[in-house]
């Protein structure tokens, strides 16, 4: 697998975590309560992270 193609599933890897990262925020804010609440959030703000890095260094590499 060349490079260019390795980036390219790196990054769609990286737009998959941010579209679970906008569906758990989601269902935190608006349909979960209580303690599942806050572990959901904590989720998606992980994804989030991981997403935002990930996507960072393969734009500037």
């Amino acid at each position: 697998m060349s490079p260019g193609m390795l980036k390219m599933w790196i990054s769609i890897a990286g737009m998959g975590l941010m579209f679970l990262a906008i569906s758990t925020i989601y269902l935190s804010r608006y349909k979960l309560k209580g303690v599942l609440k806050f572990v959901s959030a904590f989720l998606a703000y992980i994804f989030l992270v991981i997403s935002g890095i990930t996507l960072f260094i393969v734009l500037f590499t």
